[in-house]
């Protein structure tokens, strides 16, 4: 069916997100069978060759994108950033050691509490008393002296936060969740020891996660650890220990090209900063929207905002989803306005919003 054909709403969900039109587009002409198949990418093992070759494909895509040569492994596993919470201390804390843990909104502080089930944690840098509303300066961050690693969340979905310059952690390795903001704009990826992401927001559907390790991390992994809890078993496996998740990986590989064709990270941020510069345009321009994240931390992919009243929000959000604008409500935990404009969300439904947002403020405000 010609895209033409399809309505498509205005998808601001932090995640699962939108995803690439042309990617959903590739995946319905091959469902029934990927060409000279004869399957469903569904359908087919994940030991065929054929599925090989796709694994293959994602893989050094992933490694083109990232920079990153043989040095780091690359995994794609299940159980989102949420079991990494858990993998990463588990298999880099070891007995006896510490971890730095930066604390700068809510996905921050459940990682650095899943870590403390497993060993010693150092929570450092902490922006809660200022509501996570920015990143803290490297003045307020005291890191352990030999810490086993130190762990960020480089983009912060709820608060609408986002580091632009990562901590200095010296010999220590820096480990990060990524996953709003992962092949959003280009990165010293090569500063970390560990990255990982979900899916669901800039790499494809949801249950698939990357992990991005260094091979000499790996060397941590204990050999008791629950054999699908082991970082090792899984690069030593290719990620193919056990059935992993081949629709997920097959969509994931065909965003990565489409990544590639509009001139990788450096094309695809210079599209993300126009998008989000346009939006904070129009939430600074009168005061009858307010941002909530500090300008200097705000984030390229969560744009965050409230109205003068959470009445006004909760009409807002009512008409915005009337006129195609879907999932602008902030996170429970916050409230306000969260629009999330991934990657693969298109620079119209900004200029959409945009003018929604200044016939709202006309009207009521």
């Amino acid at each position: 069916m010609p895209s033409s054909t399809v309505h498509r709403i205005y998808n601001f969900s932090a995640g699962p997100a939108v995803m690439p039109l042309q990617v959903l587009e590739q995946a319905q002409r091959e469902l029934v069978s990927l060409p000279g198949v004869g399957m469903s990418v569904m359908e087919i093992s994940h030991r065929s060759k054929t599925f090989e070759e796709i694994l293959a494909r994602a893989i050094a895509d992933i490694r083109e994108l990232s920079g990153l040569d043989d040095r780091y492994q690359v995994l794609l596993l299940q159980g989102g950033a949420s079991l990494q919470f858990s993998m990463v201390p588990m298999n880099l804390l070891g007995a006896g050691r510490t971890a730095d843990y930066i604390d700068t909104g809510s996905w921050a502080d459940k990682a650095a509490k899943e870590a403390k089930r497993v060993g010693d944690v150092n929570v450092t840098g902490s922006t809660k008393a200022d509501n996570y509303s920015r990143i803290p300066n490297p003045a307020e961050v005291t890191l352990t002296a030999g810490a086993a690693y130190v762990h960020i969340t480089t983009n912060n979905t709820i608060e609408g936060t986002e580091w632009t310059d990562l901590p200095a952690t010296g010999q220590v390795p820096l480990v990060a969740d990524a996953s709003s903001n992962i092949f959003s704009r280009p990165m010293p990826f090569d500063r970390f020891g560990l990255l990982y992401a979900g899916a669901q927001k800039n790499l494809g559907p949801s249950g698939v996660t990357l992990v991005l390790i260094r091979q000499d991390l790996l060397e941590r992994s204990p050999a008791n650890l629950p054999t699908m809890m082991n970082y090792k078993v899984q690069a030593e496996n290719n990620s193919l220990y056990n059935t992993p998740p081949t629709f997920g990986i097959y969509l994931l590989g065909l965003t990565m090209k489409w990544l590639k064709s509009l001139g990788g990270l450096a094309g695809i941020a210079a599209i993300n900063q126009r998008k989000a510069a346009k939006l904070y345009t129009e939430v600074d321009r009168s005061g009858f929207y307010r941002g909530t994240a500090q300008h200097e931390s705000r984030s390229l992919m969560n744009v965050t905002f409230r109205l003068p009243s959470e009445e006004l929000e909760k009409l807002f959000n009512k008409e915005a989803t009337a006129n195609g604008l879907d999932g602008l409500k902030g996170h429970r935990s916050v409230g306000g306005m969260r629009a999330s404009i991934y990657n693969a969300f298109p620079e119209e439904g900004v200029d959409a919003l945009i003018e929604f947002m200044r016939e709202f403020e006309r009207t009521r405000g």
